[in-house]
């Protein structure tokens, strides 16, 4: 049963904590799937418990491909169908579509409601174009998938769009070394979340693959994966929120082990980002600390979200909630996640006075009315971030209400736990 989160800070809001964060979800289930293309060569360490990360090992291990202790792997057995479920899990999604391509047997892809929702023709379509037998179980160009491998590769190229998920090219990066042919990818037009693909290409680096990536093609030859072991760094995805809680409070020294201020994930932008708003990332012995300076800057500035839009969410509620006036671009990929996070938000700031509209892919944020109410009610739409992005509110307002709380496990299974060791009153209703 949905469980909803009572989030309050009595007292002075001053925040003196440390938190352990968990591994990396976007390097865990790439670190997952090259492991099992690997057969295994590849170990993986700092696993996240992350319910999306979960879900993929899950499905692997289930398929034979994946052995935790014995170091023993084992090819899935053909069936006449194998169902394969990734639940919410949009990365297993579009990972498992070429992972299964390339693999033998007969599988149904499939995933929630809202999964059958967000698009997948873009990816299927480069495979199909590859070589893979996959075919739309339901509406076309959307899950479920029938997918019938392994592929027979008819060519090393192919073309994608870059401006939609880059997920698609990781996915597509990931299967390549495997293939007869290699591949080589054509992205077309402008590449969005380019941090994500880099962080496919240096990990697949760790593990022996080379890469050539000249203009807008990236090649992949046939090779082998060399016998290593992926070490996961912490999240800086859950870090964000702690920008956020260090921006909102009064005061703030928070310390973050073992993140590394240098990282392969796109996130850690949020470093550069939070500068803007005062809270200063410092290098310890042993990962970073972030602290309020109390030198909030004012800015008219367009603040570009392309690269990190998974940071949008938070960035813009830390905005709307100190009262700056700015303008976001690069919110695209937005409304084809977990929700349509652009309504979600639109939706939830207004209850704090707040408006998000958009003018030629511009999106304005405008807290001339901004007002705090003595209690909010925050509807999260199935989505993660949004339960995480307003939850700081806690800090400007008496009671925060965050709808499915349980809606955090999907990247950050501690959330509530690490409220509270921070000062935080989280009550479930």
């Amino acid at each position: 049963m949905s469980k909803n989160a009572l989030v309050s800070f009595k007292g002075n809001k001053n925040i003196h904590t440390e938190i352990q964060l968990t591994g990396s979800k976007s390097e865990c289930n790439r670190a997952l799937i090259i492991s099992a293309l690997s057969k295994n060569l590849v170990k993986v360490e700092n696993l996240s418990n992350a319910a999306d990360t979960v879900t993929l090992n899950g499905i692997l291990n289930k398929l034979g491909v994946w052995s935790d202790e014995t170091g023993e792997s084992s090819e899935p057995q053909t069936q006449d169908s194998t169902l394969v479920d990734v639940g919410p899990a949009g990365t297993a999604m579009r990972f498992l579509s070429a992972y299964l391509s390339a693999k033998n047997g007969n599988f149904l892809l499939t995933g929630t409601e809202r999964m059958k929702q967000r698009p997948i023709g873009i990816l299927a379509e480069a495979l199909k174009t590859i070589g893979a037998d996959i075919s739309y179980a339901e509406n076309e160009g959307f899950p479920p998938l029938n997918i019938i491998g392994p592929l027979h590769q008819k060519t090393s190229q192919v073309k994608i769009k870059g401006d939609v998920s880059s997920q698609y090219i990781s996915a597509l990066l990931m299967i390549a070394p495997i293939l007869p042919q290699g591949l080589t990818l054509q992205i077309e037009g402008e590449l969005t979340s380019k941090p994500y693909v880099d962080m496919t290409l240096d990990m697949l680096a760790e593990v022996g693959i080379s890469h050539a990536w000249e203009g807008n093609s990236i090649t992949i030859a046939a090779q082998p994966f060399k016998i290593g072991t992926l070490v996961v760094e912490p999240d800086w995805s859950a870090a964000s929120y702690w920008y956020s809680i260090a921006a909102l409070a009064e005061e703030a020294e928070i310390s973050l082990p073992a993140l590394k201020d240098k990282s392969l994930q796109g996130d850690s932008q949020i470093q550069k980002i939070m500068k803007i708003f005062g809270i200063a990332t410092s290098k310890t012995e042993n990962g970073i600390s972030i602290s309020n300076l109390g030198l909030s800057l004012e800015t008219n500035q367009i603040l570009d979200l392309k690269t990190c839009p998974d940071l949008a969410q938070t960035v813009i509620v830390i905005a709307a909630a100190l009262g700056k006036n700015m303008a976001f671009t690069g919110l695209e990929t937005l409304k084809i996640k977990e929700t349509d996070r652009i309504a979600a938000l639109q939706n939830e700031l207004a209850k704090i006075g707040v408006t998000l509209t958009e003018e030629n892919l511009i999106y304005t944020l405008n807290t001339d009315e901004l007002h705090f109410p003595d209690k909010i009610t925050i509807a999260t739409y199935e989505d993660h971030r949004m339960a995480m992005a307003f939850a700081p509110l806690a800090l400007l307002i008496n009671e925060v209400e965050i709808e499915e709380m349980q809606v955090v496990e999907k990247s950050y299974p501690y959330f509530w736990e690490d409220l509270k060791k921070a000062g935080f009153d989280v009550k479930e209703l």
